[in-house]
């Protein structure tokens, strides 16, 4: 079987920045474990799969271990593919996922995504991941990721995670944001996933869902300015919106191709 595959950089205007995800279109879905092995292959973070039903497009997610409940990056790359690629017209998108009905407008190169908001409460954090950080935080908050909380950037830029210790939790499927109030932005995180092939996860759409109407409270602000500090570096536009956020990105085009899987 001969399949299209699209590699975008999202959440970034620059080749080799953002977060890569890989994006396959197809006519109708294929096994679970077919799907896994293409992610597996891609070695991405996520391969977003996607069927157009018409009205709607039914949109999933899998890192190479899992299917996701829910990521940014993937449909922001989904969208660029639909409508920079795939000639789509339409300056909104409607996908249907596994989190309800996302949609995505489209305005020239700047792609905003409708997401539930996810509002951290107060939590303990567990022994494996408290023994796994370099520094601790001053804060500790959990939604379906936990959210630590730290005095300053350069807190963020210079943690190490001893990646053996944070191994030994299974947050399936969440994983471990760090943040702080940002030095020429509103706020920056980072985000890591224990058991994942990809510790670091470059740019996290989704645990913004949880960094939005935090930092909204904290800071007193509904627009905020976001970096996520990986090596590749992400910016995000944030508004808070109550029950849903609005995050906004832009994305490139890294390579087109195919797959073939026999």
């Amino acid at each position: 079987m001969k399949l299209a595959l699209y590699q975008v950089d999202a959440f970034t205007d620059k080749i080799f920045g953002g977060n890569p995800a890989c994006v396959v279109p197809l006519e109708q879905w294929l096994p679970d474990d077919l799907l896994l092995k293409i992610a597996g292959e891609n070695a991405v973070a996520e391969t977003a799969f996607f069927v157009d039903n018409g009205d709607k497009i039914h949109l999933r997610w899998f890192t190479p271990e899992i299917e996701m409940d829910l990521c940014g990056h993937a449909t922001l790359a989904t969208a660029h593919v639909l409508t920079s690629i795939l000639g789509y017209t339409s300056d909104t998108i409607i996908f249907h996922t596994l989190s309800g009905d996302l949609t995505v407008t489209v305005d020239n190169d700047l792609y905003t995504l409708d997401f539930p908001s996810r509002k951290p409460t107060n939590a303990l954090l567990p022994e494996i991941i408290k023994n796994a950080l370099s520094k601790q935080p001053i804060a500790v908050l959990k939604s379906r990721d936990f959210v630590l909380v730290y005095e300053q950037e350069s807190d963020i830029r210079n943690i190490t995670i001893n990646r053996q210790i944070l191994d030994q939790i299974n947050l399936d499927p969440g994983g471990v944001i760090i943040t702080a109030k940002g030095d020429n932005c509103d706020f920056v995180s980072r985000f890591f996933t224990p058991q994942a092939s990809i510790l670091e996860d470059p740019v996290t759409g989704s645990a913004h869902c949880s960094l939005i109407p935090y930092w909204s409270e904290q800071l007193g602000k509904t627009e905020m300015l976001a970096l996520q500090l990986s090596d590749r570096v992400g910016t995000l536009f944030c508004i808070n919106r109550g029950d849903r956020v609005l995050i906004k990105g832009k994305a490139k085009t890294y390579s087109t191709g195919f797959l073939y899987t026999d």
